[in-house]
């Protein structure tokens, strides 16, 4: 089987349950968003750091899902994204607050290797909110997929952080 089959070639799509859309279409947009995010979660690994690392993994596998579940027009099939996995991230995120600083401040987002592409993958995310949040406006989508992104950057933010420290990065805070 070659990868190209010519079926998008006019601009148009199949979603999971077989129906064309066209390539601009909310739908697509936001699942598309979702493989941008996991592309780039995939560049930040390795990071040196397995526990970083597995839980990347983790979230690459459940931004997977997402794709399935956001190319689905039909509500409540499987794969799913559920309050369990919101439950998960938020878990990491108790864990890596334990090991960080308390932030008083905004931070720049930059820093090392990790923390910069974590950084990024975090506004990849947030993007990736607001276009499942207009597709959400549009059409009936389940809530959590949005719910679950909105943890998913608050955790590639904490990493962003954790990364920066374990690499010995400085936080760099914004001058008004």
């Amino acid at each position: 089987m070659t990868v190209y089959t010519g079926r998008g070639d006019e601009g148009q799509t199949d979603l999971f349950d077989g129906s064309r859309v066209a390539k601009t279409n909310l739908r697509v947009q936001a699942y598309g968003t979702v493989d941008e995010l996991n592309a780039l979660v995939g560049m930040v690994r390795p990071t040196g750091y397995a526990d970083i690392d597995e839980r990347l993994e983790r979230v690459q596998n459940q931004l997977h899902i997402l794709q399935a579940v956001l190319a689905n027009p039909e509500t409540g099939g499987e794969p799913a994204i559920d309050d369990s996995h919101v439950q998960t991230l938020e878990s990491w995120i108790d864990d890596i607050e334990a090991e960080l600083e308390p932030q008083q401040e905004f931070i720049l987002p930059g820093g090392g290797a990790a923390g910069s592409r974590l950084h990024h993958a975090r506004t990849v995310c947030r993007r990736a909110e607001r276009q499942v949040m207009a597709l959400t406006e549009a059409e009936d989508v389940e809530q959590a997929p949005l719910v679950y992104l909105n943890r998913l950057s608050d955790l590639l933010f904490v990493t962003a952080r954790l990364a920066n420290k374990r690499d010995g990065v400085d936080e760099v805070h914004p001058t008004y």
